[in-house]
């Protein structure tokens, strides 16, 4: 790894970074555009985020409070825990421990760093990491490693899934770190008695884990708490998705990208519910007039993303879509499995979903097991491609409820659960009226796949298969 690298701790670099970005707007629009000339790289970004109103000041308000958590854990007397996005952080909270979310922390990195995350991916592998591996756990994990970084005092980690990858880089991390290490896993049934049994076991296990490395007691009341702010913040998601269904999509094309920030870094917090909250007003008040959320008043095409986002600097695919005049219809992030979600009943697939009930202890880790074995990857992509309700088929019922012109694969070559179907699953989608991009780059690492090359890709597809001109 590069000397220079090692100057200031990453982590810190990222906290200050976002609170500087929290002051931009504070003087005029002149003094603001006289700044981001000083700042090239960072233009993008901030003009994407800052260019959708209030949600954007509280949502880079949010990711700086974030590192600005995880900075000052000690000195506050917190832990932290390395930690993945497919996992609610509410029983963290619930424990006053800072999680470390290693997917998005490198998104935070691709997004704002000149080189991206490049140096960090690779120092993974200098250490012993397969560089097979995926790359959004790599991207952060190579900094912690490193020691380029806060104190890590555990790793904990739930399966997602089929994907190996993910789960051998938190093995690795807390091998390499000599770290206490709890991984959940997941039955091969999402529903049924016998699951139900076995979650609640692993999440006492889980819960008896975090008290033994905190020294606290699991507080019954605050995790209540922190699960009825959850099922009011589903509710908010659900209204947000229901205006995504109406022509034109009222929702700004960055929309989604807040939804899933929000809900993997601060559910069941304050924090969230603000910028949902926020988000749904202006949602609202574009469905009353009938005004696209697209910048520039034109939904052209609807396009859904089957997979994840691209996220390299400054959030480039987004500034895209809005160009292009595309709505963009979330992906399979931004897709929560609540029971009052409004695809669920529509597709009458409420068995599928998940209900929160604060009752008791028993019912709250119940609550909690079903929401996360209804996050994404863990839900959609849990064995072989032609079993029942998974990827294929949640990306059918929501292109075909969205209204969607066409689908989108975007992905990490790492990602070897996908890699390994999306061939037959692009067959498939097609067959169903969805033409489909299969793109090859790598969602993090811009070394995979250029952003101009991506980007020339998408727009020769749409041109080619007579969806834009």
């Amino acid at each position: 790894m590069r000397k220079e690298l090692k100057e200031y701790p990453f982590d810190w670099m990222l906290w200050r970074t976002f609170a500087a970005a929290t002051r931009m707007k504070a003087g005029s629009e002149k003094e603001y555009r006289h700044a981001l000339n000083q700042l090239p790289y960072f233009r993008g970004i901030l003009d994407t985020i800052y260019g959708i109103g209030e949600p954007g000041r509280l949502f880079i308000e949010m990711i700086a409070e974030y590192f600005e958590k995880i900075i000052h854990a000690r000195e506050r007397e917190q832990k932290t825990a390395i930690t993945t996005f497919c996992f609610s952080p509410a029983v963290f909270y619930a424990l006053d421990i800072v999680p470390i979310t290693l997917e998005l922390v490198t998104v935070a990195m691709g997004a704002t760093y000149k080189r991206g995350t490049a140096d960090f991916l690779d120092y993974c592998n200098e250490v012993g990491f397969t560089e097979t591996s995926c790359s959004s756990q790599r991207g952060t994990l190579g900094a912690y490693l490193a020691g380029n970084g806060v104190t890590i005092d555990m790793v904990v980690c739930d399966s997602p899934g089929v994907c190996d990858t993910n789960v051998n880089a938190f093995a690795f991390a807390s091998a390499y770190l000599d770290k206490p290490f709890f991984q959940l896993n997941m039955p091969p049934d999402l529903t049924g008695e016998r699951s139900t049994e076995y979650h609640r076991a692993d999440y006492r296990a889980l819960i008896a884990f975090l008290e033994e490395q905190t020294g606290r007691k699991l507080d019954t009341g605050k995790l209540r708490g922190i699960m009825e702010e959850v099922s009011r913040q589903d509710l908010l998601m659900t209204e947000l998705e229901e205006l995504q269904l109406l022509v034109p999509n009222p929702l700004p094309v960055t929309f989604n990208l807040l939804i899933y920030a929000g809900r993997f870094l601060f559910a069941g917090m304050p924090q969230c519910t603000r910028l949902l909250e926020s988000m749904l007003k202006i949602g609202r008040e574009n469905a009353a007039s009938n005004q696209s959320g697209l910048s520039g008043g034109k939904e052209s095409l609807r396009g859904f993303f089957c997979y994840i986002d691209h996220y390299g600097q400054n959030f480039r695919l987004w500034e895209l879509l809005d160009r292009m005049e595309i709505s963009y219809h979330g992906n399979i992030l931004s897709k929560m499995w609540s029971q009052d979600a409004h695809y669920v009943k529509v597709l009458d697939r409420r068995e599928e979903g998940y209900a929160i009930d604060t009752t008791d202890l028993d019912t709250l880790i119940d609550s909690i097991a079903d929401l996360n074995s209804r996050m994404p990857m863990i839900k959609s992509i849990r064995g072989p491609y032609d079993a029942p309700h998974m990827w294929l088929q949640d990306t059918l019922a929501l292109a075909k409820l969205h209204k969607a012109d066409f689908i989108v694969y975007n992905g990490t070559p790492g990602c070897r659960n996908t890699w390994g179907m999306v061939k037959p699953f692009a067959r498939d989608t097609e067959k169903n009226g969805f033409p489909t991009l299969i793109l090859y780059s790598d969602a993090f690492d811009m070394r995979v796949e250029s952003w101009e090359t991506t980007a020339s890709r998408i727009e020769e597809f749409l041109k080619v298969r007579r969806l834009r001109t």
